[in-house]
């Protein structure tokens, strides 16, 4: 029992001791000093496994040498782990052990877990007994730090979490820092997060320990030491010690405050930094996220906040950023870990403001969040009341810049410059001796350089001056390569990139592994930014640096073994930096450098001179010179560098320049508002080239500029006043801005506004040119962040502003401010310059929104408040709506009101694949479909250099690569957005165009890379017959197998170009059906995969509605498909069983059950050809033999490889065994979402042992639900009330917030009720099918006759209300699909000659289901309804009434629609696909029946409507009904003002239109059209007889029955959410009809 341990006090007592091994310590402590007849410790299974052993064996042994009168007793309770065990029933199913085993008033309660254990456990004690003693053993740093101390008790309910609880205080908190060692790294960092946060509210001295600590503190955990060692103080390493003092010291504070404000009154509000948005977050992302991460990015907002109110600094947030990223925590949203995370599309504004409501530091409404002022200090000893909006500037990911007159006199600094911070960076950590910088940036790009620079071990950090100064400790040019597997990532820190390059390059040979290189990589956008002139130098010089992936770019791995030195030549026309990376490094090469610049093309010299010149001025202050040499002749400076070797000399001291890159933006401000402001820290002496943007960019425009070394100011001329025409700015003119390139973009929307003309001498020459400024000298910033050049034009274009392209440049062509389009939302490309930039421009446009506001965090992370609080422009929070990210400002909300949606809906959707695939063709229906622009790539291509063939016969196929690849990254730029694109088939043969297409397609860009597949004979036919391009010159099926690995790694997803000749199926559908096909399911795959119209199982997602899918069980589906339409009858979903499928060629051959695979290409083929048959969502299930199906166990990478297959193919409900790997799981689940699929996680128990009330199925179902968006759990009933204790178990799960659809179903014939219960994705069998899925599989129609019977489905009546109405068919239709859905509902015909009482009493019946209506009474039943659908106002009349429940009381209120619209359009759509949006169409008639045929063609997209009747004055009050459409009378039929129409609709007798029908009705010029004649009767009116007689190849005709019946269908799913059993109501309908014909 000798044991050292730490005491803390807390609340008068010394009751926290923290130790190393302290099991037996424990024992003897509590048997000592807490004596009690039994001792109960709870636990969970995971703790259990490590540590239950431990403490019965020293309970135990701790009895036997005790001396009391009677031995006690030590019993156990094991509870599955997760938070679902903290609840009543886990709580109650304790207090039943306690009782159950003679547990009384003496009882010691010993709560060893984490947070849940302890709450739960504190909960029991606190009310067992009316309190018993507790003690808490915490296995967890989370619950070490946080939850066991304090003595919080509680447990969570369905609303919410820890609201049923107590206070109540724990005898002992036993620390023992050993359980550590078995945590999981992630659960250490997930406590850390609540230790830092302790540092940061309390003590700056703590803090400044763990910001050098973390690799120690891992490095404890991680490294554990052998029992007894660390027990006691002598034996305890340095890094146990460090553990042990650091988790000490967070719990003193913690203990402290508690002392002090135990109920949480005040003081115990500080322990809260971080939680209040933290919570918020955790509530939607639990629990794949953890509570200590979702704290991390609280932490990060809430300091945000705080900088906002003006309360903190950046520099406070730089350090607390820096070390929660040191111990692997998130600091926002974007963080991968959390980004994959399918639930984070719910993070809205709005939604997290609502969780935030109910927090129980708010005072009333008012939010209270705590502030921190400085690290160690909050603003205030309590937490602070912040205004909502304040909140929701901080959380929006967009803001919209309020238009108005800055502050008077503006003085402010701006932040340390990026370049200046970076270089000294470098030179401090290569130099030697110590190096105080101040004033450096604290930014995303410093914070990359000093991470690489540590990982490097070149030197080490530490903090002075509250965070103000950096302490650099250089390591004098010694570099050791990172550990194997450790690679650099810099993001998009393009600096940081370069420079580090070569930093690597002077890195030692690691020891153990001398050919270990260091990795550097990027994210997305770094891996297209060019590096290759400053490779290629380096491999001159003997350094083998590789590309690891694309050539010229990042990832790269350099070798060890430092610079050979001596003469190196370097391409320099392109990045200034490259020059940089190589002198920072040449005086630690081998041998003196002699650096000659070269231009990389032709007539391209050295770009940004002034950067280099920055570089050679701070190595001297360093201690190294570098001398330029100059022509002896001439004296004219050469572009070549001599370096001597040396080592750098750290100055005490270094003060690091404001950066004048952005101080362009404030005086910006002050150019184009009329006002004035100085910035500090930038002069003429400064270093950087942008210092001179005042004078020689402003100057010219007609500012007044002061410069004096040390400072700039600018006043900025009066702004235009349109009254007069004064005022504003003037034009540039001509300028070379390749001295301040960065500046550029600040100088273009300046340019925007320049209403005035350049001054004398300055301007441009030629019409128009008056107020034009051409920037020349920036061809760089193309390779910028992103194309700056072309990002600027693009977003100019949103006000108005017309720009022209330049080989170096652009010109803007300006005009007053006040002619500019307001509402503009512009995408900032992830650029800081973009948005700060355009910030400026926003000053003076209303409605001005900046999308990606984080992206200034790159240069000046606080700019936003600065904007506000410094200069006084006001700023608001923006929240974006995400199904149309980066559109029109129309689409960005307020954040009280804003809604979420999937983010990249708008994003472009690409489609790459074969020559004579079909992409052209599919690509221009996905366009329909999406209401986006179709561009073909090839064409883009003939537009710019001719004809394909005769380019690559002029210049040769590598040129043609060449010129494809820069086309389709210019095309990635300027239409991220908004399109579909068609690319070439060669596409991926270079590998710098499949790195772009896979960053496009990444998660980041949120594109749809899809490749189009068709069988490979189809395209060899297709490609014998095309001439218009050249030949392959090798056989097309060798092409095909390159490509085919390519095409795979480039697309996301892949639609199958299906012909009808895949898989035996037949082969002879006519044209106008495959066509038809073809249409249908490329308007579900698009608009599923891109989010417009995700095609997902409606009844899934409403409330107390059911749901099904029927499994199909063929081992070939193709037989079965001319029977789709039986075989779905009902059912809301198909199950593709693909571990029964059996590929043809395989059928005969003996296989042994559970060992066949169907082959990828086969399962595919079956995917397309169902997909043809039904538009229906797909379950794709791959069901293994242990899980009750046929798909070997062991085969996970193959069944996987399916699953893979699945999403790309864009399958809605992939079905993923939670026996699988849970990684792959994930990673399938986050790809899947990029496309709406959703994951279905299953577990499926045959044996009949398991019981729903046991741990093992809460336990699955957290697993499921964790990885999943619906849970399916299938065990096997033995008796009937199996089912009952199923029906109990899923009513306790979906009570809990934030619950997923469950599918919970027992099989066999016993467990035949649970399936009537299941209330999500029933799996269902048909008659048809050869067998069924699982035991007891019901029918469809048994299972709603099993409902009715069980009283859980009504019958319903549903009426005809009319006269006359006797030779209705409504009746046959309506009936028919009930019977055949075995619906016990009734269709009557209700003849009443006006609406009187017999109508009213049965509208008021509570058996009314719903009715159609007919004429006289679709106007005159309106007064009776609650409330009309859109369609049913702009029609005037009602033909469905609908009986809907609304709000929370579910108050039944009667809805009118008119579904007759809705007939005629599906008519159209299902005979013609291809007339979406025709150009014009023609109404005859102009009755009710017509409006309604107006409402269709509008909801079709018709540019012109023409309307005949005959009489005029009613045509003319039918185009006066629809004022917003393009609806215009004629008096002739066949005289058309415009376009011809495509589609034609009768809406009068067949009689009265008999007369005057021209032939030339039917224009001979419309390729392809239809005809719809409403008349009901004769099956052949004189309309559809003139159309086939003339027009029968061209037109298709729709009779009045066939519109009857489809707006029928309509009416049937509006009542019954089934969709109608076409095929048998149609043959029952049209037996009937034609035996009244």
């Amino acid at each position: 029992m000798d044991a050292d341990v730490t005491r803390v006090s807390i609340l008068g007592r010394d009751s926290i001791h923290c130790g190393f091994h302290l099991i037996p310590y424990i024992a003897h402590t509590v048997l000592t000093n807490l004596p009690s007849s039994t001792y109960v410790l709870i636990t969970d299974t995971n703790v259990a496994s490590f540590h239950l052993q431990a403490f019965e064996k020293a309970f135990i042994d701790a009895f036997d040498t005790a001396k009391t009168p009677e031995k006690p007793r030590f019993i156990s309770k094991v509870i599955a782990p997760g938070e679902t065990s903290k609840s009543r029933e886990g709580k109650a199913d304790i207090e039943d052990f306690l009782l159950l085993n003679g547990c009384v008033r003496d009882t010691v309660v010993l709560a060893l877990g984490g947070g849940v254990i302890g709450d739960l456990s504190g909960f029991v004690a606190a009310t067992f007994m009316r309190g018993v003693r507790f003690c808490q053993i915490p296995t967890t740093l989370l619950a070490m730090v946080d939850s066991a101390v304090g003595g919080k008790t509680a447990i969570d309910t369905p609303h919410g979490k820890n609201l049923i609880g107590a206070f109540w205080q724990p005898e002992y908190i036993f620390i023992d820092a050993a359980f550590l060692e078995t945590l999981p790294q992630r659960e250490f960092s997930n406590g850390m997060a609540e230790v830092v946060k302790t540092a940061a509210i309390w003590s700056h001295d703590e803090f400044t320990i763990l910001e050098s600590s973390a690799e120690q503190l891992f490095a404890a955990i991680q490294s554990p030491a052998p029992c007894p060692v660390g027990r006691t103080a002598a034996d305890r390493t340095a890094a146990q010690t460090l553990l042990l003092r650091t988790i000490s010291a967070s719990i003193n504070v913690k203990a402290h405050i508690v002392t002090i404000d135990e109920r949480e009154t005040g003081l115990r509000n500080l322990v809260n930094f971080g939680h209040s948005i933290g919570h918020a977050i955790e509530a939607v992302l639990t629990p794949a996220v953890l509570h200590g991460e979702c704290v991390s990015v609280g932490m990060i907002l809430e300091a945000e906040l705080a900088r906002s109110r003006g309360v903190c600094g950046q520099v406070v947030i730089g350090r607390l950023a820096r070390c929660l990223k040191a111990y692997n925590l998130p600091i926002s949203v974007t963080d991968p870990r959390i980004a994959r995370v399918p639930a984070v599309q719910g993070l809205g504004v709005s939604r997290l403001l609502d969780i935030m409501r109910i927090d129980k530091k708010n005072s009333g409404s008012q939010k209270k969040i705590v502030l921190l002022k400085e690290i160690g200090k909050t603003y205030e000893l309590k937490a602070s009341v912040v205004p909502d909006d304040a909140i929701a500037k901080v959380l929006s990911d967009a803001v919209r810049v309020v238009p108005g007159t800055p502050a008077k006199n503006v003085r402010m600094a701006t932040p340390g410059s990026k370049s200046i911070s970076n270089r000294a960076l470098v030179l401090a950590a290569l130099g030697s001796g110590t190096c105080r910088l101040k004033n450096l940036l604290h930014s995303d790009d410093t914070a990359v350089m000093m991470n690489a620079l540590q990982e490097l071990k070149g030197a080490s950090f530490e903090w002075e001056d509250a965070g103000e100064t950096l302490v650099v400790h250089g390591g004098g040019g010694s570099l050791g390569v990172p550990a194997a597997g450790k690679e650099l990532y810099l993001g998009n820190a393009g600096t940081a990139a370069r420079f580090l390059t070569t930093v690597c390059a002077l890195a030692a040979a690691n020891p153990a592994d001398a050919s270990l290189p260091t990795n550097i990589t990027g994210n997305a956008r770094m891996k297209q930014r060019p590096i290759g002139p400053l490779v290629d130098s380096l491999r001159a010089n003997g350094c083998a640096v590789e590309y690891r992936e694309s050539t010229g770019s990042l990832p790269l791995a350099i070798p060890a073994g430092g610079l050979a030195g001596g003469k190196i030549r370097l391409a320099a026309s392109v990045s200034s930096q490259y020059v940089s990376s190589i002198l920072l490094c040449a005086p630690y090469a081998k041998a003196p450098i002699v650096l000659e610049l070269v231009g990389e093309e032709e007539g391209k010299g050295v770009i940004s001179q002034p950067y280099i010149d920055m570089t050679i001025a701070m190595m001297e202050t360093f201690g190294v010179s570098v001398r330029r040499l100059s022509d002896e002749k001439t004296g004219r400076l050469l572009d070549v560098y001599e370096i001597s070797r040396g080592t750098y000399k750290n100055p005490g001291t270094y003060v690091i320049e404001s950066d004048a890159s952005s101080a362009t933006y404030p005086l910006a401000v002050a150019a184009i508002t009329g006002t004035r402001c100085t910035v500090t820290g930038i002069g003429s002496a400064s270093l950087q080239g942008d210092a001179r943007f005042a004078v020689e960019v402003l100057g010219r425009m007609g500012c007044t500029v002061e410069q004096t070394a040390e400072e700039t100011t600018v006043q900025g001329p009066p702004p235009y006043d349109a009254a007069t025409g004064e005022g504003g700015l003037r034009a540039l003119g001509e300028i070379d801005m390749e001295t301040m390139t960065d500046a550029f973009l600040t100088a273009s929307v300046l340019a925007a506004v320049a209403c005035r003309p350049a001054k004398e001498g300055l301007g441009i020459e030629g019409a128009g040119k008056e107020y034009t400024s051409r920037i020349l000298g920036i061809a760089n910033q193309r390779v910028k962040e992103c194309n700056r050049i072309r990002a600027m034009m693009d977003q100019l274009a949103k006000f108005g502003i017309k720009t022209t392209e330049l080989d170096d440049g652009l010109e803007v062509h300006g005009q007053a401010a006040p002619t500019l389009k307001e509402g503009a939302s512009i995408h900032c490309y992830d650029d800081h310059r973009v948005a700060m930039a355009f910030s400026v421009l926003a000053t003076t446009v209303k409605g001005t929104v900046l999308e990606e506001k984080r992206c200034v965090e790159k240069t000046w992370p606080n700019w936003w408040d600065d904007l506000q609080n410094k200069i006084g422009i006001h700023v608001e929070g923006i929240e974006l709506d995400k199904s149309h990210d980066g559109a029109a400002a129309s689409t960005s909300k307020d954040v009280s009101t804003a809604p979420t949606a999937p983010a990249d809906s708008d994003a472009t959707v690409i489609l790459i694949g074969m020559r004579g695939s079909g992409k052209s063709h599919i690509g221009e229906l996905a366009a329909r479909t999406l209401g986006r622009s179709f561009l073909d790539a090839d064409a883009h291509f003939e537009t710019l250099h001719g004809p394909v063939r005769a380019y690559v016969a002029e210049h040769g196929w590598p040129a043609f690569r060449a010129a494809e690849t820069k086309i389709l990254g210019d095309l990635l730029q300027t239409h991220a957005k908004g399109h579909v694109l068609s690319l070439g088939g060669g596409i991926v043969e270079t590998p710098e165009a499949r790195e772009l297409l896979v960053a496009f397609g990444g998660a980041k860009a949120g594109g749809k890379v899809v490749h189009v597949v068709r069988e490979v004979d189809e395209v060899v036919r297709y490609l014998g017959e095309e001439t218009a391009r050249p030949a392959y010159g090798e056989p097309v099926t060798d092409v095909w197998k390159r490509r085919e690995p390519w095409f795979a790694q480039c697309a996301g997803f892949e639609f199958v170009n299906y012909t009808g000749v895949l898989g035996g199926a037949a082969a002879v559908q006519d044209e106008a059906r495959r066509e038809k096909e073809l249409a249908g399911e490329v308007a579900r795959f698009f608009g599923h995969v891109a989010g417009t119209s995700v095609n997902l199982a409606q009844n899934v997602a409403k409330k107390d509605t059911r749901s099904y899918f029927l499994s199909l069980t063929y081992p070939d589906i193709t037989p079965a498909l001319a029977h789709m339409e039986h075989l779905v009858e009902g059912v809301d979903a198909l199950e593709l069983r693909v571990d029964l499928l059996r590929a043809p060629k395989d059928l005969d051959k003996p296989v042994a059950p559970g060992t066949y695979i169907p082959p990828a290409a086969y399962v595919a083929e079956q995917l397309a050809a169902l997909r043809r048959a039904t538009s229906l969502p797909i379950v794709f299930t791959v069901r293994t033999v242990s899980q009750g199906g046929a798909f070997p166990d062991g085969a996970e990478k193959e069944a996987f490889e399916l699953l893979e297959l699945a999403v790309k193919n864009g399958v809605e409900y992939v079905d993923v065994e939670i026996t699988f790997d849970q990684q792959r799981i994930k990673e399938l689940a986050t790809r899947a979402h990029r496309g709406h699929s959703q994951i279905v996680a299953s577990f499926h128990d045959w044996s009949g042992s398991m019981k729903w009330s046991e741990a093992l199925v809460k336990d699955k179902y957290k697993v499921a639900s964790e990885l999943s968006d619906i849970v399916k759990i299938v065990g096997k009933a033995n008796e009937l009330k199996d089912n009952f204790a199923l029906f109990e178990f899923v009513s306790r799960v979906e009570a809990q917030p934030g619950a997923k659809p469950i599918i919970a179903i027992n099989m066999g014939a016993e467990g035949q009720l649970s399936r009537v219960l299941n209330r999500t994705l029933t799996p269902v069998t048909h008659p048809l099918l050869p067998s069924k899925a699982a035991p007891g599989q019901l029918s469809f129609a048994q299972i709603q006759q099993a409902l009715h019977l069980a009283g859980q489905l009504p019958a319903r009546r549903f009426f005809l209300f009319g006269t006359p109405i006797s030779q209705s068919p409504s009746p046959t239709l309506h009936n028919t699909g009930f019977a055949t859905l075995g619906l016990p509902h009734q269709y009557d015909l209700l003849e009443t000659s006006d609406v009187g009482e017999q109508i009213r009493a049965t509208l008021a019946s509570p058996d009314f289901g719903g009715a159609s209506v007919t004429i006289p009474h679709k106007l005159d039943v309106m007064p009776l309804l609650d409330r009309l659908t859109p369609a049913a106002e702009a029609i005037g009349a009602v033909n469905t009434i609908i009986p809907t429940s609304e709000g929370a009381s579910g108050a039944r209120i009667l809805v009118g629609d008119n579904t007759d619209w809705l007939g005629m359009r599906a008519c159209i759509l299902e005979k013609q696909p291809s007339l979406a949006a025709p150009a014009a169409a023609l109404v005859i008639g102009a009755g009710g029946t017509a409006r309604a045929a107006i409402y269709a063609l509008q909801s079709l997209g018709a540019k012109r409507i023409y309307v005949h009747n005959r009489t005029a004055a009613k045509a003319q009050a039918l185009v006066d009904a629809f004022p917003n459409a393009r609806v215009e009378v004629v008096e002739r039929l066949g005289a058309w003002p415009g376009d011809a129409p495509s589609v034609i609709i009768s809406t009068v007798p067949a009689s009265a239109g008999a007369a005057g029908l021209p032939e030339t009705l039917f224009d001979k010029a419309v390729a392809r059209g239809i005809v719809v004649d409403m008349a009901y009767k004769p099956a052949e009116t004189p309309l559809l007889a003139l159309a086939r007689s003339v027009a029968s190849q061209s037109w298709a005709t729709v009779s009045g029955v066939e519109v009857l019946l489809a707006q029928g269908y309509e009416q049937f799913e509006r009542w019954t959410g089934r969709k109608a059993p076409k095929g048998v109501v149609q043959r029952a309908v049209l037996e009937m009809y034609n035996a009244s014909n």
